[in-house]
C-alpha cells in the first residue's frame, strides 16, 4: 500500500475511536452511568469513573474528550470547552451531600479556623462566599485530606463534600456527636434565590469542531440516559446501596434530592456564581456561557 493510503487509514482509524467520556466516581453520577450502561445508549464505550477533580484535569489536559466538571474549574476555562446544554449535577436547596460543618454556630467564630477538603473546587469557593460574603466571617484556612473528623480535629469548621458528606447528613461528623451541619446548597439558595450548580458537562472546543456529530451523539445519549435513570430512581438506589454503607431508602432520599438538568434558572445561578468569583479575580472577566449547539 502507498504511503499516502497507509496515512488515510490510519487518520480513518483515529476519527472513528470512541469519544473519551468522563463519569464522576462519586454517588451522586450513579443514575447517569447506569442509564448508559444498562440502556446500552453508547454501545462499545466505557466511560472513565473519576473524582470530580481528577475528571476535570483530565479533561482540560485533553486527556477526555468530554465529561462533568466543577462549576468553579468550567467558569475558568470557558474559552476551551463548550457546554453541553441540558445537562449539570444541581440542587435547589438542600444537596445533602456539601457541607460546612461546625463545632459551634458559625456566628460565634468572627475569624474562624476552617479545614478545606482536597478533592472539591466548586464546593470550597462557595464554602468561602457563604462564609466571607453572607456571613462576613474571616476565616483562616488549611487544606485537609477529605476525611471530616480529620479535618475538624483542631479547626472551628470544615468543609467537606461527596461521599464522605452524605454519610455526615445521615449520621453526622464521627467523635463529634455535637458538631452542627450547613448544606451549602440550601446557605446558597436562602441568600441567592437560587438553586446550586456544582458540576456542569462540557466538551473540548477542538474536539467538538473537529467530530460533532460525534458530540451531538454522546450529548442525546447523556439526555436519555439522564431521563431514563429519573424513572427508575429506586432500582438505582437499591443497586447502588450494595456495598456502599447506605441503606436504599438514604440514596433514594438522596437521588430524589438531585437535579441533573441545567435550567434557565441554573444558568442564572451559574451567572451569579462567576460574578463573585470574578470579583476575587478566581476567573477570567470575559468569561462566557458558550453551547455546543451554537458551535456546529
Amino acid at each position: 500500500m502507498p504511503p499516502t493510503e497507509v496515512a488515510a487509514t490510519r487518520a480513518d482509524t483515529v476519527a472513528e475511536q470512541p469519544p473519551r467520556v468522563g463519569l464522576l466516581s462519586f454517588l451522586n453520577c450513579r443514575p447517569i452511568l447506569w442509564g448508559l450502561r444498562q440502556q446500552g445508549l453508547l454501545p462499545g464505550l466505557e466511560p472513565l469513573s473519576l473524582s470530580a477533580e481528577k475528571a476535570g484535569d483530565r479533561l482540560l489536559a485533553g486527556g477526555l474528550d468530554l465529561g462533568p466538571i466543577s462549576l468553579a474549574e468550567y467558569l475558568r476555562h470557558t474559552d476551551e470547552l463548550l457546554l453541553l446544554p441540558g445537562l449539570a449535577i444541581a440542587a435547589e436547596g438542600a444537596v445533602m451531600s456539601c457541607h460546612i460543618v461546625s463545632r459551634a454556630p458559625l456566628h460565634d467564630f468572627p475569624a474562624p479556623r476552617v479545614g478545606l477538603t482536597s478533592t472539591s473546587r466548586t464546593t470550597v469557593l462557595l464554602a468561602r462566599f457563604l462564609l466571607e460574603e453572607r456571613l462576613g466571617l474571616m476565616p483562616r484556612y488549611f487544606t485537609g485530606p477529605p476525611d471530616p473528623a480529620a479535618l475538624l480535629r483542631g479547626a472551628d469548621a470544615a468543609v467537606v463534600i461527596g461521599d464522605p458528606a452524605l454519610r455526615v447528613h445521615f449520621e453526622g461528623v464521627p467523635g463529634c456527636g455535637t458538631a452542627l451541619v450547613h448544606d451549602t446548597a440550601r446557605l446558597w439558595t436562602e441568600w441567592t434565590g437560587l438553586p446550586m450548580v456544582f458540576a456542569v458537562w462540557a466538551v473540548r472546543r477542538e474536539y467538538a469542531e473537529r467530530r460533532p456529530g460525534t458530540v451531538a451523539q454522546v450529548h442525546r445519549a447523556l439526555l436519555a440516559a439522564r431521563d431514563q435513570a429519573l424513572e427508575r430512581l429506586p432500582r438505582i438506589a437499591a443497586e447502588a446501596s450494595v456495598g456502599s454503607g447506605f441503606t436504599e431508602a438514604q440514596l433514594l432520599s438522596y437521588y430524589e434530592t438531585l437535579r441533573y438538568d441545567l435550567t434557565r434558572e441554573g444558568e442564572r445561578a451559574v451567572g451569579r456564581f462567576a460574578d463573585l468569583a470574578v470579583q476575587r479575580g478566581l476567573v477570567p472577566g470575559d468569561w462566557a456561557l458558550r453551547r455546543f449547539e451554537e458551535a456546529r
